[in-house]
């Protein structure tokens, strides 16, 4: 998803994708503005006050205390401008970001499978929080920093020129000298920030990787490796660094070499016109104030056009995710549909290719139909294309051809949110949410009530180890579920499911990690929520087979042969091996 460099120009026209966050919060941008051209005015009127209290301050009492109660008022406003210039401009940014952030966030919610299969977790939260914070700097400071420089700039070169005409005229010498290096050396500069953020989020998305397969790393004792891994990752996010360090750190001292150098010989001829009695000690203390005003707004300039180039860098990065568009097409006049929903299910001719292995056919011609209230199992050996039914039922992808209908409409028809309302879904690794064991029970329902919640939990035997948790069915359960067993897992899974109560019901290998004692207690309750209700089962267990109205045996992506059970071992062929296999010694 990188891209490359970009030219000074297109680099500020990226940054204009924060206009629109800007445009809610106008009323803060002119109050903001407004102090700015306070305090902007106060530090301009500061040299001029000490011109007159240098050159008529100290001739009698009265003077010392006008030009010194002048000074006061100026700085008085200096500082209450500036407070409120903070203020407004960090309120700003913050507001700003938060808007950025949660609409970065609901896109990315809103982007399709396929799109969170070919990139990294960690590289998005990398974009969520680095890349925002950066551009939060920005809006908060960074912009704040960059106008009043240019109005001090600006202002600074007036009165330079108001003052003394010809110092004013020297210190145009120094002009293009500090333009050039900046213009030469932006697009390199704009190059390393950028490479520089790629590698924070490679690292980020390493130790993310890492952390989330905590178990897997410990259990094959591999810390070290991981270890070794992320500080690889790290060492080419310090030499990314370091490039744009360097580069950022020579622009800065050359520019400060020439300014404080044009400075100098500004000085120098304004020390002799002072002995030459053409210009006051007053007028040469107000025009050093303002050449160092101005020369130290103009080196602010030079900071803010680098962490210019890095906030670059990240709107960039953000604006490709908001460009990402999900290849799930949903239809301006979505189709409804019946209520209640009957729960016929129906694949035709269906051939469907992973967009991360478009060489091989996940599916290939495959056609099969569930009548409502059936319970069908799915057998095959593993990658035979059981789990993308699954898939394509839930339509987090479309096929390359046939057709996918949920009582007979197909499902490109359909709003995909009330498509996956009809159906419950319990997957073979259940996905446990960092919150309370109540909280992810809701997760089926967010309406029920707690009695209801307590209900479904009972049903699939997860009520008594949540009771006995320290705080009940309010505990923590830790970041995915870390405190709850295998089983305890995924009985909560299947708990969640009984309470969304959907007339359609995908179960993927829904009892695996049960004891048998607890399966026999989850199978009844299965059986129950089955009753009224369409079943796709995804199983090798004997009694889910055992009790399904139809076994469909795929293979391949293909179906080879279905039918009950004893007839399928009768047969012979890919189901009876599968049976002798994995059920004999059930």
């Amino acid at each position: 998803m990188n891209s490359p460099a970009e030219s000074p120009r297109q680099r500020l026209v990226s940054l204009r994708g924060l206009i629109p966050f800007l445009r809610p919060h106008r009323k803060l941008l002119l109050f903001w503005l407004v102090a700015l051209a306070v305090s902007s005015a106060a530090s301009l009127t500061l040299p001029v006050a000490f011109r007159h209290m240098v050159d008529e301050g100290f001739s009698h009492s009265e003077s010392i205390n006008r030009g010194f109660s002048g000074l006061f008022v100026v700085a008085a406003v200096l500082a209450i401008g500036t407070g409120a210039r903070f203020f407004f401009v960090s309120l700003l940014g913050e507001r700003v970001i938060a808007d950025l952030r949660r609409q970065l966030y609901a896109h990315l919610l809103s982007l399709d499978q396929s799109f969170f299969e070919r990139t990294r977790a960690g590289e998005l939260l990398s974009r969520l929080s680095a890349d925002t914070e950066m551009l939060r700097s920005m809006v908060g400071s960074t912009m704040s920093i960059a106008l009043r420089s240019i109005v001090t700039v600006l202002g600074s070169a007036v009165m330079l020129v108001v003052t003394s005409p010809r110092l004013a005229s020297y210190t145009l010498i120094g002009i293009p000298l500090v333009v050039i290096p900046l213009a030469l050396s932006g697009r390199r500069v704009r190059g390393a920030s950028r490479n520089s953020q790629d590698r924070v989020a490679d690292a980020n998305a390493r130790a993310s990787e890492t952390l989330n397969a905590m178990h897997t790393v410990q259990s094959y004792a591999r810390e070290k490796y991981e270890s070794d891994r992320f500080d690889a990752a790290v060492q080419r996010t310090l030499q990314a660094a370091l490039k744009r360090i360097r580069l950022q750190s020579i622009l800065t001292a050359t520019f400060i070499l020439i300014v404080f150098g044009t400075i100098t010989l500004v000085l120098w001829t304004g020390a002799h016109q002072v002995l030459g009695h053409t210009m006051s000690v007053g007028m040469l203390v107000q025009f050093v104030l303002y050449a160092f005003f101005g020369g130290a707004s103009f080196g602010s300039l030079t900071e803010v056009w680098n962490e210019v180039q890095r906030a670059g860098g990240g709107m960039e990065r953000i604006e490709e995710l908001m460009r990402e568009r999900s290849s799930i097409p949903v239809s301006s006049n979505p189709a409804s549909l019946g209520r209640p929903v009957r729960g016929e299910l129906r694949l035709e001719n269906v051939t469907f290719h992973y967009p991360t292995r478009p060489d091989s056919a996940a599916l290939e011609d495959f056609s099969i139909t569930v009548a409502p209230g059936e319970t069908v199992a799915l057998v095959g050996p593993s990658g035979a294309g059981k789990s993308t039914v699954f898939q394509l039922l839930l339509r987090f992808h479309d096929p390359q051809a046939g057709d996918v209908r949920v009582d007979g409409i197909d499902i490109r028809q359909l709003d995909p949110t009330a498509l996956r309302e009809a159906i419950a879904l319990v997957p073979q690794d259940p996905v446990i949410f960092g919150t309370t064991a109540r909280e992810n029970l809701r997760y089926g329902r967010l309406e029920a009530t707690d009695a209801e919640i307590e209900s479904a939990a009972r049903s699939a035997e997860a009520h008594e180890f949540l009771s006995a948790l320290p705080q009940g069915y309010d505990s923590e359960l830790g970041e995915r579920g870390a405190r709850l067993s295998g089983g305890q897992q995924q009985r909560l899974a299947i708990a969640r499911a009984l309470l969304k109560d959907s007339p359609i019901l995908l179960l993927d290998e829904a009892t695996s990690a049960l004891d048998a004692q607890s399966e026999r207690a989850v199978q009844q309750a299965l059986e129950r929520l089955m009753q009224g209700r369409t079943t796709l089962v995804i199983a090798h267990r004997l009694a889910t087979v055992l009790k399904a109205d139809r076994i469909v045996v795929m293979d391949q992506g293909r179906v080879v042969a279905q039918g009950k059970h004893a007839e399928l071992v009768a047969q012979g062929g890919l189901y009876a091996e599968l049976a002798r296999l994995q059920f004999d010694h059930a």
